[in-house]
């Protein structure tokens, strides 16, 4: 690279609309790296507009800079972190080899959150015999065989049957087989974020929903239906396949689904922060840049660090 890096890693995050891969793309150039996505939907081939897929953010000099981890699954898929983790090593260690400086990019906090951390992921394939009875059982019987397991503080793990029942089941195989766990390399990450003050960072939202709603979006969820992805499926990639879902089958007008897209990302937003304070009370130092500053401000900003 001809740099002399203390790091083994960068973390570019922020929440949505940040202008996190522009300034990765920039960086990646400037020291000779590849970007490696860290975001849980653009892994789906085909949901560019709605995961946020900004190419011409890699286009440098009109050649495509690489980026890996992208454009992987089929939608209708339900890619998982432990799968990431595995892909993650994979690409990792094949840059490592180019002696190729490692950039990840992505706003999923939880993927970031495995890299940077090491998570032991284990690998739970469905067990039909337990999901069988399980189906038999209430909500409330369900939360009850849970709660013997764990503490019931993560709400996501209870908000549907469906939901509940998947947590049972890894329950059940961690505390009853030997673990498969992934085998994270023990990284130097440095970990930078973007952030814009809330009033910025929801005019930008807002904005930048209405161009992807100008570029396609829709039509780019009626190609997913056309090609034969249920709406169950789009439903569960939320956000943007949610709500647009919901309008092409009739259960909300255009105005609805704008409105309630655009108070859903809003919320999105919020719940991506709240994730990355929780990483820095968990340990993880985030050098955060002020998203309003000129782009070579910026990666100056990172370059300084880089070197420290």
């Amino acid at each position: 690279m001809g740099l002399n890096l203390n790091y083994d890693l960068l973390v570019v995050t922020g929440p949505t609309a940040s202008g996190k891969t522009s300034l990765a793309v920039a960086i990646a150039k400037r020291v000779g790296g590849e970007i490696i996505s860290a975001d849980s939907r653009q892994v789906y081939r085909g949901m560019n507009l709605g995961t946020g897929k900004d190419y011409d953010d890699y286009l440098i000099d009109g050649t495509r800079f690489p980026c890996h981890l992208i454009d992987i699954a089929d939608p209708g898929y339900k890619y998982n972190v432990f799968e990431y983790q595995r892909d993650f090593i994979k690409v990792y260690s094949n840059l490592k080899e180019r002696s190729v400086f490692p950039i990840v990019c992505g706003g999923s906090g939880m993927y970031a959150d495995s890299i940077i951390k090491g998570y032991k992921m284990v690998e739970v394939p469905p067990d039909s015999g337990i999901r069988s009875e399980l189906e038999k059982k209430s909500m409330e019987e369900l939360k009850g065989i849970l709660s013997t397991y764990k503490d019931l503080h993560n709400t996501t793990d209870i908000d549907t049957r469906k939901r509940v029942i998947r947590a049972i089941e890894i329950e059940h195989s961690n505390h009853n087989r030997e673990k498969q766990n992934s085998e994270i390399p023990k990284l130097r990450s440095l970990v930078v974020g973007v952030m814009f003050d809330r009033e910025s960072r929801r005019r930008r939202i807002t904005e930048r929903l209405k161009q992807r709603l100008a570029a396609g979006m829709v039509d780019e969820v009626k190609h997913l239906i056309d090609r034969g992805i249920s709406a169950k499926a789009l439903i569960y990639y939320g956000l943007e396949y949610k709500f647009i879902t919901l309008y092409l089958t009739g259960k909300l007008s255009f105005d609805e689904m704008v409105r309630d897209l655009e108070i859903a990302i809003h919320q999105f937003a919020k719940r991506q922060m709240t994730w990355f304070r929780g990483m820095e009370r968990r340990g993880i130092k985030i050098h955060w840049l002020d998203g309003n500053l000129p782009m070579e401000e910026k990666i100056a900003g990172v370059m300084d660090l880089l070197r420290l």
